[in-house]
């Protein structure tokens, strides 16, 4: 394989399956593509297993004329970055040593940027777009939708509000041209140097809105929080799985003496966490699921004085659907009772296992008992269980 063949193998790749989510290019073995979570082989040329001098081609072709990416990678072992395949997409890309290798995942990045309804995620979302200050956090494990989510509400925003948005990004996924917003992207190793200071900067650059690709660090966080108390609207992502956890993490980066401060400072910014879960589905595919937690009264009070025998993010989840907020597992027996999920694979998902299974024993559920869980929208209307979407299926893995 020369140089040159790294176009034609990621074609052959992503000709392979549809709703292929990751490309995987690991010595040892062949050209893998990744689809429902699940990996397949992919025949190219005569390769039957990469080998250590193949993968490192292709992550030279990869880090080509990015000098300082390729620096990187040296001395720390991995690097982030985009790559595009002219005229058909876009890939996240991880570039990594393993074992005296390099190996690479390309995630796939869809030229269209999908709406809120397109994913097949709570409508009430779309009310994200609305607010005017304050932090809105997507949270879930990696590969869990996040960062398709977050581009769906700056798309809402970008297509309805003439105002000036800036996205810190590391890389950047999806491309937003100009519509009615005005929308400055900036390529954390590119365009700055980390996303403090680029979030820091950007409290001098008259943005509404605020999108940070993560937040890392106890520095991300200050600066976030102090820009959604001035008046911006602060978007950005966490490594948790769940409400409840994702405060534990915020809170948990500042040092011990600061805990209350933080509390109170968090509880009075927060507007919205949703945290996604990709779950298989029945008959093939997966979907989000999706636990949301609203600012209210009660929930900032839970936040800023933690949570406690009887007053539980949980229990305010629960208790606040004509509120728009739902919790995983009322999500999951709602789906099970619809026949769109298995009971045991929702089961292996849901985060209180024990409760949901004897919810549902207590009920006889099985599937088609779609009334034993009445839900409802944001405004109090009957909610319709979501239909499978199967050319949706690779965008919610994004």
């Amino acid at each position: 394989m020369s140089l040159f063949d790294v176009d034609p193998l990621l074609e052959t790749m992503l000709d392979a399956a549809p709703g292929i989510s990751d490309l995987n290019l690991s010595v040892g073995r062949p050209p893998q593509v990744e689809v429902d979570g699940q990996l397949r082989s992919v025949k190219f040329a005569s390769i039957e297993r990469l080998l250590p001098y193949q993968t490192e081609l292709v992550a030279m072709r990869l880090l080509a004329g990015k000098r300082d990416l390729a620096e990187k990678l040296v001395k720390s072992g991995s690097v982030d970055l985009s790559y595009s395949l002219p005229r058909r997409t876009r890939f996240r890309v991880n570039v990594f040593q393993q074992r005296g290798s390099y190996s690479i995942v390309l995630r796939v990045i869809p030229n269209k940027i999908p709406t809120v309804e397109e994913l097949g995620l709570p409508p009430q979302l779309n009310e994200i777009a609305h607010e005017r200050n304050g932090i809105v956090l997507l949270t879930g494990p990696t590969g869990s939708g996040k960062s398709t989510s977050l581009a769906a509400i700056i798309n809402k925003v970008n297509r309805e509000k003439a105002v000036h948005i800036i996205t810190i990004e590391d890389p950047i996924e999806y491309l937003h041209p100009h519509q009615m917003a005005t929308i400055n992207q900036r390529e954390v190793g590119a365009d700055t140097q980390t996303f403090a200071l680029a979030l820091r900067a950007a409290l001098r650059q008259a943005p509404k809105i605020i999108l940070v690709g993560e937040m890392r660090d106890v520095e991300t966080i200050s600066i976030a929080l102090e820009a959604s108390e001035t008046g911006h609207l602060v978007l950005s992502t966490l490594h948790t799985i769940d409400a409840s956890k994702t405060i534990d993490r915020i809170v948990g980066v500042f040092p011990k003496n600061e805990e209350r401060q933080v509390r109170t400072r968090f509880s009075q910014s927060f507007k919205w966490i949703v945290s996604q879960r990709l779950i298989p589905k029945k008959g093939g595919g997966r979907m989000a699921i999706c636990e949301v937690l609203r600012s209210t009264a009660r929930t900032k009070e839970y936040v800023q004085e933690g949570e406690r025998e009887g007053k539980s993010l949980m229990d305010a989840m629960n208790d606040g659907v004509l509120e728009g907020m739902q919790s995983f597992d009322y999500e999951l027996e709602r789906l099970i009772n619809a026949g769109v999920i298995d009971r045991e694979t929702a089961l292996s998902y849901a985060t209180n296992r024990t409760n949901l299974q004897l919810r549902l024993e207590t009920q006889g559920t099985g599937a088609g008992h779609v009334e034993s869980v009445p839900v409802k929208d944001a405004k109090g209307g009957a909610r319709k269980p979501p239909t499978p979407k199967s050319e949706m299926d690779d965008l919610i893995e994004r």
